[in-house]
């Protein structure tokens, strides 16, 4: 069974790359860490050589808030990075899933670039 994780980073953000990563890096290392308990999330960290991710872009605040509570409304468990002291909402990662469970939500996204 292959997992993915999608991660949701906003492009409307002027921020250099590197600041961008690591916006990626801390909501996909805290929905990991917040759902240590979920049966899937142990699977795929234990597959360390096949984690599979898919990056993508939100255009702006609004449609990040707006993807928070479809995954919500859902019950797909996910985590929202926000950054501090700014308070920033900047990137949004799912909990490892089925691309075949997951893909539907994310089909307005383009592929952060």
């Amino acid at each position: 069974m292959s997992l993915v994780q999608y991660v949701v980073v906003r492009g409307d953000l002027n921020w250099p790359v590197g600041a961008l990563i690591a916006q990626g890096c801390h909501s996909c290392v805290s929905a990991i860490v917040s759902n240590l308990s979920d049966e899937k999330t142990r699977e795929y960290i234990n597959a360390l050589d096949s984690m599979h991710k898919v990056v993508l872009k939100a255009e702006n605040a609004e449609q990040l808030s707006e993807l928070s509570k479809v995954l919500t409304e859902n019950e797909i468990p996910f985590y929202c990075w926000t950054e501090q002291p700014e308070n920033i909402k900047t990137c949004l990662a799912t909990v490892p899933r089925e691309k075949s469970v997951l893909s539907k939500y994310f089909k307005q996204f383009k592929l952060f670039q």
